[in-house]
């Protein structure tokens, strides 16, 4: 072990009069320890939330989404397909019909959007077979329709209720309801119900067209390269809108969170690291006799300096692995027991999502800490780098 390093341990542990400076020290860790674990928890949290929201967003929202500037006949559609189908990273492909229409509970209306879909075609786009937590996907025929949970317990529907609705035609229609999802996002689950195609372009007077057609890829994050290459063989004539463009609103909401609480949460580290400042400072005090002692025999004013820099990244690593360690285990037990629950009308999801990654989350905490309290080290030791021997053991 270095000379240097030993000594900063050694005073480190010290069990004589200077047993204030242990304890100064202990809180200078704990304040460190508190300040990560806080970080590692809410990072985990925010990062929990944006994957969840990726899941949630994927499992209702298609990765790309084709509308035409006008209704699709069959052997336009039958055009995109064939495209469409000729991509590599093209998996499935639906089409749909997409408007809002008025549900009418006794003397009220509610708007809400209606999509018709074609229900052995949309496992390969969404999620929504997964989602229903009654009925069936099968079980949408002509006539019938799917709702959300949030709207199914606002207006009271159960499996077979019927339900009328107003179309933009100014036509009533009256469905059933043969099955209710819970996709976990309060506002689709709220506004946005499912009939098979043939009914909803009755509905909208849409006879052999569809408004849109969904399409999924094998991989989402290469939405935006699939995009511009079917805007450039299909030409102009559709709008091509990716999952990340339709919700970017949601994530650029959560990436400025994320930075803002990471910069809000660092001034803890920040803080803590004036203890470190303090500490080192009244061991200079404490110890300037053996200063002098150290520099009469020879010992540098750097190697004076990294005594005490030492010092306080041991105080600090002592802290940011407490912390650490802290912040992970309490990022498993929310993750595992889920004892936090959220509003769901407010946050979209109805539980605290937690999601621990060590790169680049923890390592970017630990490293910033460990940076922090460099730099905290920085004034103590210059200070005690700066005594001579002859003032250090003048009045000694």
């Amino acid at each position: 072990m270095k000379p240097e390093l030993m000594i900063s341990w050694r005073y480190l542990l010290t069990r004589r009069k200077e047993k204030f400076i242990s304890l100064i020290s202990i809180i200078s860790i704990l304040g460190i320890a508190i300040g990560v674990m806080a970080l590692i928890v809410v990072i985990a949290v925010m990062t929990g939330f944006d994957q969840d929201l990726h899941d949630k967003v994927i499992g209702n929202y298609a990765h790309i989404n084709l509308m035409g500037f006008k209704t699709i006949g069959n052997s336009e559609y039958g055009n995109i397909a064939k495209v469409a189908r000729a991509s590599k990273h093209i998996k499935g492909i639906s089409p749909y019909v997409q408007g809002q229409v008025l549900l009418k509970e006794e003397n009220r209306y509610f708007a809400v959007g209606l999509r018709g879909i074609v229900p052995s075609e949309q496992s390969q786009v969404t999620k929504l077979k997964e989602y229903l937590v009654s009925g069936s996907l099968d079980n949408l025929a002509e006539g019938s329709v799917i709702v959300g949970k949030e709207l199914a317990a606002y207006l009271g529907l159960r499996l077979g209720t019927n339900l009328t609705l107003q179309s933009p035609l100014g036509k009533q229609h009256t469905l059933k309801v043969a099955g209710i999802f819970n996709s976990g996002m309060y506002d689709y689950d709220l506004n946005l119900v499912f009939t098979d195609l043939k009914t909803s372009q009755d509905i909208f007077g849409l006879p052999n067209q569809i408004t849109a057609v969904a399409i999924k890829l094998d991989n989402p994050d290469l939405a935006d390269t699939v995009r511009r290459d079917l805007a450039r063989q299909l030409g102009f004539s559709y709008n091509l809108k990716t999952w990340m463009e339709a919700n970017q609103n949601f994530f650029a909401a959560l990436a400025l969170e994320k930075l803002t609480m990471f910069i809000i949460l660092t001034l803890i580290i920040l803080v803590a690291s004036f203890n470190i400042i303090s500490t080192l400072i009244v061991m200079v005090v404490e110890k300037t006799k053996d200063i002098g002692i150290l520099r009469a025999l020879g010992m540098s004013s750097f190697g004076i300096r990294k005594i005490f820099t030492y010092q306080g990244l041991i105080i600090g690593a002592l802290g940011t692995l407490l912390g650490g360690v802290g912040g992970t285990i309490l990022c498993f037990l929310l993750k595992k027991y889920q004892f936090i629950k959220l509003p769901q009308d407010i946050y979209y999801i109805d539980r605290l999502p937690v999601a621990i990654e060590v790169w680049p989350d923890i390592v970017l905490i630990v490293m910033s800490a460990l940076v922090i309290i460099l730099v905290a080290t920085i004034y103590p030791a210059s200070r005690a780098a700066k005594l001579r021997p002859v003032e250090a053991l003048r009045y000694e």
